[in-house]
């Protein structure tokens, strides 16, 4: 008998929930059985254009894995070992309360931490465990891993988190993407890109470590060191200067200190910048005559370039080249990063601010290793942590530091709650493992910070077996421990959603339902400071005071010190030596988002295995060839990996891309063994790209 034929499916809007600044507005096929079909971008979306990624638009994978956790377990076995029995829902959060309850009779509510960060960028379902932690007085997350380098390098010189709309990329004459693939990771940068080049004959210039495939695409393609790109903005400023490109007028009326930026890099010429760079003076000279000669330039500066000891530095630096041009002033000129500041989201009823205790301790999400092995420092010297609630993270395999990590979850008097949606590495250390929900089937709103839209994403499944959305298990767990009251612990996704959005004034649920999404986009004056910057005197600030810049910190970190005062080379960075005479980068793979993804065998399948990229002159010289097994290491560990002959790195340069599970290595040490979790100057952050090794044959 034949299986009876599925019905067309109806087309459901939604958005993206993933850590990616494209927050792309969705389409989802909805078949009559519920069931979820093909996921595309939706065209009536101006940024997304219709374009997604590979990874997103196969996400039927995730959805309905065959590995996804379907019911609460309760650790039998030695913790990692992973044997679990399944428990009721109640006896799971009964367990949860009281561990967390006994840790805070035992050393105080700030011994338990709830942990996450973005595995949903939703607004209700990542951020209501702040309204759990305020409510207890449990000890807050000061969060590094991420933006911290990267937003404030940007806002030294804006003084607010925002630029030109990211649309105007496709109205430019030159498209700058400077420290972000955007091929792999930010799909429609390059839409808007290719737009621009097809409709205008715009260039795409690419600046990047090593010859990726939006290097690959690009009309100049710069393959530069890790952590040298100040050096080539101030090559470039020195030519915008010397040949008469940079706008004087413009200078005067916006700047705080044009000539002493002009004294400045007179002494930082192409030839300077070549032999920190390892580009070449023609190669410095020609981007930096494009940038001159198109004033509408349009430079998007990514996160990666900043995920180094000098990565404020460096981002400040890039930003500065289009104040000395003047492309700010033209539509589908300027510098753009993030647009987090347009927003003005009114979260207080989804965090709970009324209940926040400034004296709580923060602990530095990148350094959970050092917390959780009792480093007094990382502690703020203050109590051990004995508790822990976990959502939307996995730092058994994302956190720096990885051995010191593995260590403190191995601890036998460290309780570990996991709400995940597979069984992470993470969730295998954890005494209690929630089934969590996916995002088609829970409620949340969003916001992009690569381009203007809020975006609603509805409900549009039923959660499989007994899966459960953050906003219960945190709500369960309030009742349960005695949190202070709240009004927000009584309130639904939906209802949190219509209450942000009108306090915002950002209309309402109703209103987000029927338009899909919210256009925040300001107008071009304002996204183009052309009424001065956000500084006082309204100027853009080559010289930036460092501890002062409005971004989120916990106060200053670091070398502060001694950052530069004009934009500049900062040689701060974990130096290559004879020791370890390799730089390593671990960037993204185009198959995963952090962690995400590689639990399905088809982002697997086309990312292969964990491999590192090495030029064939570095291998030939070290006798390794293509696929052999290589160990790399430095003081904080060792990994063994496979290496993949890459033309087009500089020597003394690796890359390894993508977050594998530490169990996809042969001794299952992860890359994140080698990374360090130092704190990043002036506000934090972790210098995931900036890490020296030694490389050797197996």
């Amino acid at each position: 008998m034949n299986a009876p034929v599925a019905k067309d499916p109806v087309l459901k809007a939604t958005a993206c929930p993933h850590d990616c600044p494209s927050t792309c507005a969705l389409e989802v096929e909805l078949f009559a059985d519920g069931r979820i079909g093909r996921i595309k971008g939706a065209r009536a979306n101006a940024y997304t254009a219709g374009v997604i990624c590979a990874k997103v638009a196969r996400y039927s994978d995730r959805l309905y894995h065959p590995d996804r956790l379907m019911q609460p377990l309760k650790r039998v076995g030695a913790k990692g070992e992973g044997r679990f029995e399944p428990i009721s829902w109640d006896e799971a959060l009964d367990l949860v309360a009281s561990a967390f309850l006994k840790a805070e009779a035992e050393h105080g509510a700030q011994a338990v931490w709830p942990y996450h960060y973005a595995g949903t960028m939703g607004l209700v379902q990542r951020d209501s465990i702040h309204r759990l932690r305020h409510a207890k007085g449990y000890s807050r997350q000061f969060d590094t891993i991420c933006t911290n380098p990267a937003w404030t390098g940007y806002i030294a010189g804006t003084g607010l988190l925002a630029g030109p709309d990211p649309r105007e990329i496709a109205v430019s004459d030159m498209v700058v993407i400077w420290g972000t693939n955007a091929v792999s990771t930010q799909v429609n940068v390059m839409t808007h890109a290719i737009t621009a080049r097809k409709t205008r004959g715009a260039k795409i210039v690419a600046i990047d470590v090593y010859p990726t495939q939006t290097v690959k695409q690009a009309d100049l393609g710069l393959v530069l060191k890790p952590g040298t790109d100040a050096a080539l903005a101030c090559a470039v400023m020195h030519v915008l200067f010397r040949d008469g490109h940079a706008d004087r007028d413009y200078l005067a009326r916006y700047t705080d200190c044009p000539d002493a930026l002009e004294a400045h890099v007179a002494q930082r010429p192409p030839e300077w910048a070549a032999a920190i760079t390892g580009l070449s003076v023609d190669e410095i000279e020609l981007f930096a005559r494009m940038v001159g000669e198109t004033k509408r330039t349009f430079f998007r500066l990514g996160y990666g370039f900043t995920r180094q000891r000098n990565g404020a530095v460096s981002m400040h630096a890039a930003s500065c080249i289009a104040a000395v041009t003047g492309a700010w002033q033209y539509e589908g000129g300027g510098a753009f990063h993030n647009n987090g500041a347009i927003y003005t989201l009114d979260k207080s009823m989804i965090e709970g601010h009324s209940l926040i205790d400034p004296a709580v301790r923060q602990l530095d999400q990148s350094q959970i290793g050092r917390v959780l092995t009792g480093d007094a420092e990382a502690l703020r010297h203050g109590p051990p942590v004995t508790a822990m609630l976990i959502q939307n993270t996995n730092p058994v395999s994302v956190a720096p530091e990885q051995e010191l990590v593995k260590q403190g979850f191995a601890r036998e008097d460290l309780f570990v709650c996991v709400h995940e949606q597979f069984m992470t590495e993470t969730a295998k250390m954890a005494d209690v493992v929630l089934p969590a929900t996916q995002f088609l089937e829970h409620d949340d709103v969003y916001k992009g910070g690569g381009h203007q839209y809020i975006l609603l994403g509805p409900k549009l499944a039923e959660a499989p077996g007994e899966t459960r959305e953050n906003l219960y298990v945190l709500n369960e767990i309030a009742r349960r421990v005695g949190a202070a009251e709240h009004p927000g612990f009584g309130m639904s996704a939906r209802e949190h959603i219509d209450w942000m959005l009108k306090a915002s004034g950002f209309g309402s649920l109703e209103e987000i339902e029927r338009d899909r999404w919210v256009d925040c986009q300001p107008d071009f004056r304002k996204a183009h400071y052309l009424d001065g910057f956000n500084w006082p005197d309204g100027k853009f600030r080559f010289k930036p005071e460092w501890t002062a810049v409005p971004a989120p910190n916990d106060g200053p970190m670091g070398p502060f010190a001694d950052m530069p005062t004009l934009p500049d080379h900062w040689a701060v960075n974990e130096a290559a030596s004879e020791e370890h005479p390799f730089r390593l980068a671990t960037s993204p793979a185009r198959s995963f988002l952090n962690s995400t993804f590689n639990e399905t065998a088809s982002s697997r399948d086309k990312e292969g295995r964990p491999d590192l990229m090495i030029g064939p002159k570095d291998a030939e010289r070290l006798g390794i060839a293509d696929g052999d097994r290589i160990r790399i290491g430095n003081r904080r560990g060792a990994v063994i990996l496979h290496a993949r002959l890459t033309e087009g790195l500089k020597p003394g340069v690796v890359v390894a891309e993508g977050i594998w599970p530490n169990d996809a290595y042969p001794d299952g040490r992860g890359i994140n063994t080698l990374t360090g979790a130092d704190a990043v100057a002036p506000y934090g952050g972790a210098a995931f790209h900036d890490t020296a090794v030694w490389v050797r044959k197996d």
